[in-house]
């Protein structure tokens, strides 16, 4: 019997069975495709998910594969440049191969001890009081306390329970892919820039030697399932730009809708959702990967705590109260942005109203910390307002604050030096620094790195570790 089973092995569920490792949970990941992604398709990590792979000593690998590029221009593509002083030390997008983050996502999972089986395919669940029983495609079956889909937009998991998943269905479709072009690189930039101000949706940019980034849009609808062929991309790029610009050789291919959606529940008794199973919205702005991977980080030590018998009550209803409401923002701002790329005169015009408001720094600063999740503050309850909000990389002398975080632990950072996490050690770790740079003169650290709690005095504090690391040990 496993303690957790998750069905889906990109990047949600293989942040999440690395997540739950770090707890020593059992864990198997069922994965439906027997051979990873073939195409290499290039996604943007952003600001606090860079920032959360440095928490749990993964980002190095990753830049290693990866190419850092400013952070700015994400708000429905107006070019504005990031704001000054962002409160962060990884203040960049992280373009990498999408295959590339599974890659290392997973063998980081399978390091910590997960089991990953290709091929697998949930069919059907039933849960009880003591757990899930998993059927899969060839009739076997698999016992789990718990069920996570982390299955995609099309979740079999999310379907097999009955969640709602309300929302708007694809209007538009857009074409994606990498290859190579047969005319001059004067070309294709005069064709790019008269297309600039009427198609929005249109992009052709070099992403290698000979090889171009190509996104066009498509009239109508078609079945997602199919994937597109070259003689669609040089069909609609006659149609869009006057010339298919000789495209041949194409890298990978792919096609992608603006539905947009959100269900009901992230959690029904032991099964939970995550990632797309949870949430899919247009890509423009790039949040989707992102937001997926946070929900892992957010979910896994929490379902760990339930696993290992120490969560406060509720604790794991959290997941579902937390990761929502941020979700359904996401979709707010992509259903916005989305209308900004419309080249009707009306929605023109307050793209061009945006763009001037975003010249103040306070307007452009909101944004871009909307898309990069860095401005997400969790209800806590009152106090000051760093609490419920991730807590930057500071300095500590060790080092790095992040540094102290890849255990998945929880943290207290204590420059009063009178401080104490007492029957909470086996839970939390207790860094005393009264050179820390920090405002405050102590602050609880969940293992997701938001502050939990501020203040010196010790008995207010226990009650905040007993809030979210439940009873002491004894």
């Amino acid at each position: 019997m496993f303690d957790v089973i998750i069905a889906g092995c990109g990047p949600t569920g293989a942040m999440l069975a690395a997540e739950l490792r770090l707890h020593e949970v059992r864990v198997l990941v069922l994965e439906t495709e027997t051979e990873p992604a073939s195409f290499a398709r290039i996604v943007g990590l952003h600001i606090r998910s860079i920032e959360l792979l440095a928490m749990r000593g993964l980002l190095d690998r990753m830049q290693k594969h990866g190419r850092r590029r400013p952070a700015a221009g994400f708000f429905a593509a107006i070019n504005k440049p990031a704001p000054q002083n962002l409160d962060s030390g990884y203040a960049y997008l992280l373009g990498i191969p999408q295959p590339v983050i599974v890659q290392l996502l997973e063998e980081h999972a399978i390091a910590l001890g997960a089991q990953v089986r290709r091929g697998c395919t949930v069919t059907g669940f039933e849960q009880d009081a003591d757990g899930v029983t998993v059927e899969l495609a060839d009739g076997e079956q698999l016992r789990s306390r718990y069920l996570v889909g982390c299955d995609g937009a099309r979740s079999a998991v999310r379907k097999l329970l009955g969640v709602g998943f309300p929302g708007e269905p694809s209007r538009n479709e857009t074409l994606m892919g990498e290859m190579e072009v047969g005319v001059a690189p004067e070309q294709i930039a005069a064709t790019v820039a008269a297309l600039a101000e009427t198609e929005r949706r249109f992009s052709l940019r070099p992403v290698g030697v000979g090889v171009f980034s190509v996104i066009v849009p498509v009239a109508g609808v078609s079945d997602r399932a199919q994937p597109p062929t070259l003689e669609d991309f040089q069909q609609q790029l006659r149609a869009v730009a006057g010339t298919d610009f000789g495209v041949h050789s194409p890298r990978w291919l792919s096609r992608f809708g603006d539905a947009t959606r959100l269900a009901d529940r992230y959690r029904v008794g032991r099964v939970l959702l995550a990632g797309d199973a949870a949430h899919i919205h247009p890509p423009i702005g790039g949040q989707g990967l992102n937001l997926g991977v946070q929900d892992a980080v957010n979910l896994g030590w929490k379902l760990a705590a339930q696993v290992r018998g120490w969560a406060p009550e509720r604790l794991l209803d959290t997941y579902h109260a937390e990761r929502h409401p941020v979700a359904a923002d996401v979709l707010d701002n992509t259903r916005a942005q989305t209308q900004l790329l419309s080249t009707e005169p009306g929605a023109q015009a307050v793209r061009r109203l945006l763009s001037e408001l975003m010249d103040f720094d306070e307007v452009n600063r909101y944004l871009l910390e909307k898309i990069t999740a860095t401005g997400i503050r969790y209800a806590f309850g009152d106090g000051p307002d760093l609490l419920g909000r991730r807590l930057p990389d500071v300095e500590v002398k060790h080092g790095n604050l992040y540094g102290l975080l890849h255990r998945g632990r929880g943290l207290l950072l204590d420059r009063t030096e009178r401080l104490t996490t007492g029957g909470w050690a086996d839970r939390v770790d207790h860094l005393a620094d009264p050179t820390a740079a920090l405002d405050a003169p102590g602050v609880l650290l969940r293992p997701d790195g938001h502050v939990a709690w501020i203040g010196d005095d010790q008995q207010d504090l226990d009650g905040h570790l007993a809030r979210w690391f439940g009873r002491p040990a004894t």
